[in-house]
């Protein structure tokens, strides 16, 4: 049993996808940022950076992780199941595109979001920059998947993470024709629509 420290943004998506994509068993313990949850003694233990999704993995010892991209490389290589396998190159293609989404996708998407949603005041030159920005990543991501079913050749945990950053975006940005094709092969697996559900569930 894996206890899932979760709340529904982007980057805890990542983790409910991987977990039903492997069929491991899972808790969901939700931590309110909202409400301040992730600076609780408790959590930081678990998470010192007072961040999720974070584990906690019963069967290991009780081994806690925190970062998301780490969480995704540790249930791949568990599992034995979307991390590249045994084969060093396909694994260094698989964590050079989660390391392209962790460094970038996600950082860049997150200070948009932040500034078109959140900010008091209205920033057009931070708006603007990231604005740009995720807009150089979509058509780095789009050129890959002209010539890739996805972004590591195989279906990966590099995929299980951009996903929930790609998603948001839809009908707010112009997606290019092979990001959106990647976007609807991954919105059908049933694993996806599993973890969705069942995280949203807590709202």
């Amino acid at each position: 049993m894996i206890d899932l420290y979760f709340w529904p943004t982007p980057n805890g998506y990542k983790i409910p996808i991987m977990l039903e994509e492997c069929g491991l068993d899972y808790r969901i313990v939700p931590v309110n940022i909202t409400a301040g949850d992730q600076f609780k003694p408790d959590f930081l233990a678990i998470s010192p950076n007072n961040k999720m999704p974070a584990i906690v993995d019963h069967d290991a010892g009780e081994l806690g992780l925190f970062e998301s991209g780490a969480i995704l490389r540790y249930l791949a290589d568990k599992t034995g199941h979307f991390g590249g396998g045994s084969d060093l190159a396909a694994r260094a293609h698989v964590d050079e595109w989660l390391f392209w989404q962790v460094g970038g996708l996600g950082p860049m998407s997150g200070q948009l979001s932040h500034f078109v949603r959140f900010a008091t005041e209205q920033v057009p030159y931070a708006i603007d920059r990231y604005r740009k920005e995720v807009e150089r990543l979509h058509g780095v991501m789009d050129k890959r998947l002209g010539d890739h079913d996805f972004l590591a050749g195989d279906f990966s945990i590099a995929d299980i993470a951009s996903y929930p950053w790609i998603r948001p975006f839809v009908g707010q940005m112009t997606l290019g024709a092979n990001v959106q094709r990647w976007l609807d092969a991954i919105a059908a697996r049933p694993a996806v629509t599993r973890a969705y559900a069942r995280a949203e569930a807590l709202q």
